[in-house]
């Protein structure tokens, strides 16, 4: 006995009707295109609107520094006539630019230095290690960034001056390490949870010490992390004007922010305005150049933890 078979259905044909959930489909995606399009369209516009606001008093900054003082003035938006490099010399020779930059690199780097290595071992055993204490520890640095520095500047002046560091470069770096370390903990003990134990576990198991294991396997492993917070406490300390006025002033070992302030203040009324503009952009430019070169690094390292 033969079975007869159900025709297959045939494919409409261009001119058949659509069905009413067929348009409905339809319809909805051209909605949802629509509307992804206005978001896109609105996204872009506004960040390009941000960059605009961002870009535009740096670029302007840039350019006054190459204009004379009544250039600045009579022609703010205008380009200078002629590029005046001596604004620029004239910044880093008589107004004591060179001193100031030096001094800046001497107090940033001594205390990035120590609050990377302080932060990254201390981070590493919170995150790491289960002990008495571990849980209050890790709040009572948190507690350290809720904290206001104004507060704390008048007993920790009595305290620098009575241990003897008050002017001083070392105890600048001190009190600077002091102020970027409940960040630097907070930020890379999130961090060092979300690396592999068993690497760490490998290296215990090959006769590697905690020491050993923290320097050569886990801190290379943090590097992201590392150069991420290490930019945030670069920026943080490099504009840092509060602390160095009130525990720092001998003239001769101040640090770029207050020779800025310096510099605006020099000649009352009738300040050196180009000067001043050349060496703001002085200050501006290592910044810049550090987040420019470690951009990748940073995105790196704030997404490390929502990657893993």
């Amino acid at each position: 006995m033969k079975t007869t078979e159900t025709p297959a259905p045939l494919p409409a044909e261009s001119g058949a009707p659509v069905t009413e959930a067929d348009g409905t489909s339809a319809g909805r995606s051209g909605r949802k295109k629509k509307e992804g399009h206005v978001l896109n369209a609105f996204s872009h516009g506004f960040l390009i609107l941000w960059a605009f606001m961002v870009a535009m008093p740096l670029l302007w900054a840039v350019m006054t520094s190459f204009k004379d003082d009544r250039s600045i003035f009579s022609s703010p938006w205008s380009l200078p006539d002629k590029l005046h490099f001596d604004n620029w010399s004239r910044a880093w020779t008589q107004a004591n630019m060179s001193d100031y930059f030096l001094n800046t690199i001497l107090v940033v780097g001594g205390s990035l230095i120590g609050t990377l290595v302080l932060g990254s071992m201390a981070a590493y055993v919170l995150a790491r290690f289960d002990f008495p204490g571990n849980r209050f520890i890790y709040y009572l640095f948190i507690g350290g960034m809720s904290f206001p520095i104004m507060l704390a500047l008048v007993p920790l002046f009595y305290v620098v001056n009575n241990m003897g560091l008050l002017n001083t470069i070392h105890g600048l770096i001190l009190v600077y390490i002091a102020y970027s370390l409940p960040f630097t903990v907070f930020f890379l003990t999130a961090f060092f949870r979300t690396l592999p134990t068993s690497v760490a576990e490998a290296a215990f198991v090959d006769g590697a010490s905690h020491s050993r294991t923290f320097f050569q396997i886990m801190l290379p492993m943090a590097k992201p992390g590392l150069i991420s917070v290490g930019i945030f406490n670069f920026l943080g300390q490099w504009n840092q004007y509060m602390l160095p006025t009130v525990l720092n002033t001998d003239p001769d070992k101040r640090v770029l922010t207050q020779g800025l302030v310096q510099l605006a203040v020099s000649q009352g009324y009738k300040g050196d305005w180009s000067g001043l503009f050349a060496g703001l952009v002085m200050a501006m430019l290592p910044v810049l150049a550090a987040y420019i070169v470690f951009q990748r690094q940073v995105v790196q390292g704030l997404t490390a933890g929502a990657l893993k």
